[in-house]
């Protein structure tokens, strides 16, 4: 994870995960409520799809945005910027 300041009066968050290769084209869906990756679309124990649209919501309440993007190899990195 990692943090800092624009020079724009912006702040950014970056937080990288690993995990299965993400399609470009599927990133938009993950951050749906109750969506995850491929198949795993039901609750399991590795969660309920809800983490990146609750990002998204505090984000946007804050008056900010959020966008991931793939990681090469597995993963991705999500990028929350807020207003400073």
């Amino acid at each position: 994870m990692t943090s800092r300041a624009t020079g724009d009066g912006h702040v950014l968050l970056e937080v990288m995960n690993s995990g299965p290769v993400v399609p470009p084209y599927d990133v938009p869906v993950l951050f749906e409520p109750f969506r995850r990756l491929g198949a795993e679309r039901v609750v399991t124990n590795k969660g309920a799809g809800l983490g990146l649209s609750i990002v998204r919501s505090v984000a946007r309440a804050h008056g900010g945005e959020v966008a991931a993007t793939p990681r090469e190899g597995g993963g991705l990195v999500v990028t929350v910027t807020l207003p400073a």
